[in-house]
């Protein structure tokens, strides 16, 4: 957060540029676009643009709203949030707890085993989605595009921490009390890891790569950014070609057994293609750079039909399981996270039409088209065999998640940015003013195990099963 100095910008638009010595009390707040947004019907236009830029990134978080400060001797004036984007993050924020914490029990709301897209899965798409629409309104402005770049690398960096820190290892045990992480088997990929990646190409694409056309028209628009959208379809193309093109030879793994025992497991593969779970590009991308021992230990498709007799739930293997069914696989993995760029950069090109059209007709307009060309394209996709896939990361869960995205965020600007209806979503925005918190606390199990570390006499006998969890 912080405090900003009032400048001035194009249609005397009035910009909050961050004070230098501003700091920020949320680790992983992203600088936040923040427009000036009166409660009028839909013909109404906002009268001003301004951008929120605190000191690192979101993944789940937004800075709370300071008041803004004046140039020396003028007076202070309240700034006002992009309430639809708090109330977007904080709407995904509780879709995150309901599926982690419900997930087990409704399968149909869990991560789909392998194809297909389930409730759960739309969660991380949103939030990149919500970090491109802030970034398009924190970098409208950039003065010095070497320190802003600088900037963008230290709080990608600084995520990129944050992520090993909680998701490497075990960071305390709900039901043990001990910390410790394995740098041995540390997890180097996760969920903070992939935002940061994405943040920080994002970012950097939006401090070097547009142009100084004017913006009249959804085709200036296109064309002024047009950059930014030749890097989306070429990572794209970089990512289809790797996971249809590479060669996926066998490969074994091992896990420990018994005692002290290891079992070791071969994987026939030998193909070129593959989209299954055990002879994927994507897999073996993360084994050869990464290392096999650095993978998420517990796979979404342990909970397919070939793995588990409990399907969709966990359960025991069947006796003829595949010898990949125990093998680790990383959902944020190296090369799916090139895709997660190009939601990040999606969300990037909507953040541009709340800087560059100020009539609501026209932002919902600019919102409405790609949203359903992203969905017609991907049911168009997956009707044709490309099927929408989240572990991997495929290019028609990419465009069905986006699209969705576009629609939902566009439906809750009408509800509370452009009709100023904000007491249904007063609960979300909050948890989306404090998702941080809320992630950290909550997501990452630190409550729980804080609650847990009171108890009496015996370790077992703690807050967490007096109130039956």
């Amino acid at each position: 957060m912080g405090m900003y100095k009032l400048i001035k910008g194009d249609a005397d638009h009035v910009i909050a540029r961050p004070n230098e010595n501003s700091s920020s009390n949320d680790l992983l707040s992203i600088e936040e676009g923040l427009t000036v947004v009166p409660n009028q019907k839909l013909k109404s236009s906002p009268t001003a643009i301004d951008a929120d830029c605190s000191d690192s990134l979101p993944v789940l978080a937004a800075a709370a709203a300071d008041a803004s400060a004046a140039a020396a001797g003028k007076k202070k004036k309240q700034r006002q949030r992009l309430v639809s984007l708090d109330v977007f993050r904080g709407l995904t924020v509780a879709l995150m707890i309901l599926v982690d914490d419900a997930g087990a029990f409704f399968p149909a709301i869990n991560h789909s085993p392998w194809n297909g897209v389930t409730l759960a899965d739309f969660v991380m798409p949103f939030f990149l989605f919500i970090v491109g629409v802030a970034l398009a309104l924190a970098y409208k402005r950039v003065s010095n595009k070497t320190d802003a770049t600088i900037k963008a690398l230290f709080r990608a960096l600084k995520l990129l921490v944050l992520g090993l820190v909680l998701q490497g290892g075990y960071f305390h045990g709900v039901r043990n009390l001990t910390y410790g992480v394995d740098i041995l088997d540390i997890r180097l990929m996760g969920v903070l890891q992939r935002i940061a990646i994405a943040y920080l190409l994002a970012a950097a694409c939006e401090i070097w790569l547009k142009s100084d056309d004017e913006v009249y028209s959804g085709w200036s628009l296109l064309k002024k950014y047009r950059l930014q959208l030749l890097v989306g379809c070429i990572l794209s193309i970089i990512y289809m070609a790797l996971l249809y093109g590479l060669y996926v030879p066998d490969w074994e793994y091992q896990i420990s057994g018994p005692g002290s025992t290891v079992e070791t497991f071969s994987v026939k593969c030998g193909v070129r293609g593959d989209a299954g779970p055990g002879c994927n590009a994507v897999g073996m991308v993360d084994r050869k750079i990464l290392g096999i021992r650095h993978l998420y230990k517990r796979p979404v498709y342990g909970r397919a039909k070939e793995c588990s007799v409990d399907f969709p739930k966990n359960g025991p293997l069947p006796l003829d399981a595949p010898s990949w069914c125990q093998a680790p696989f990383d959902p944020e993995g190296l090369l799916s996270s090139v895709m997660a760029i190009v939601t990040c950069l999606v969300g990037l090109q909507f953040g541009h039409v709340i800087v560059h059209f100020e009539d609501h007709k026209e932002r919902i307009v600019h919102w409405m088209v790609p949203s359903f060309s992203l969905l017609a394209l991907a049911f168009s996709l997956d009707f044709f065999g490309m099927q929408m896939n989240k572990a991997l990361y495929t290019f028609s869960y990419t465009c069905i998640t986006a699209g969705t995205a576009g629609l939902l965020f566009a439906g809750i600007y009408v509800l509370v940015d452009v009709y100023g209806i904000r007491w249904p979503t007063f609960a979300m925005e909050w948890m989306g003013m404090h998702a941080l918190m809320i992630y950290i606390l909550i997501a990452c199990n630190i409550l729980p195990v804080l609650i847990q570390g009171f108890y009496w006499r015996n370790p077992r006998n703690n807050l967490l099963k007096l109130i039956g969890v």
